[in-house]
């Protein structure tokens, strides 16, 4: 990994090399991604029978991670979401802290904006902080990642089924990245993500 090319403008990451980054040597990793860009860069990242990506499903990302965390508690579980999602699903962050899933990590790729309908501030843009609302929420675990080193450090701890719920605040860039469409067929995903989780499919 070029740590140059890590650094975008204002200090903050480029997304698509943060999140490459964030999946490699994944091992049996699942990852759901929300909506929007998150889920090219999860799907740019490298294509993964243990990705779950959501179309249209703007706020859900981190209750359907909770639900597969719990479905699965010896696999390791991350979200890969953007501010504007996770802000429309901030009432999840109380649930999972509530249910405390020891497997499940939330990371939130956070340029300020509202990146799938023009680019508008967000409300963390205009100064919310995600991992503080979520230390207030109860999950113990959380940080803002503003460089390579902090990713890495994540990824070591993504691996970890008994150490969460965490959730980390990822400083990114908010320059135009060029769209990488994963697949959209609903039934195709489902049967496959079922397929790696070792579950019949009919």
């Amino acid at each position: 990994m070029d740590g140059g090319k890590v650094m975008a403008q204002n200090f903050t990451l480029d997304r698509r090399d943060a999140v490459k980054a964030l999946l490699a040597d994944r091992g049996d990793l699942l990852a759901v991604s929300g909506l929007g860009s998150s889920s090219y860069d999860v799907f740019a990242a490298g294509e993964h029978p243990g990705n779950f990506y959501l179309w249209g499903a703007m706020g859900g990302a981190a209750m359907v991670g909770l639900g597969i965390a719990l479905a699965q508690p010896k696999r390791p579980v991350a979200v890969i979401t953007g501010d504007g999602e996770q802000l429309m699903g901030v009432g999840s962050l109380l649930t999972i802290a509530a249910k405390k899933p020891g497997n499940l990590t939330i990371v939130v790729l956070d340029n300020g904006h509202f990146g799938e309908t023009g680019m508008q501030l967000s409300h963390s843009g205009l100064g919310a902080r995600l991992e503080v609302i979520a230390s207030g929420a109860g999950i113990a675990s959380v940080r803002e990642i503003t460089d390579i080193e902090g990713i890495i450090s994540l990824r070591a701890e993504m691996q970890s089924i008994d150490a969460g719920p965490r959730l980390a605040r990822v400083r990114i860039a908010s320059d135009h990245v060029d769209r990488a469409l994963p697949p959209r067929d609903g039934v195709f995903l489902k049967n496959r993500f079922r397929q790696n989780l070792g579950i019949a499919v009919t």
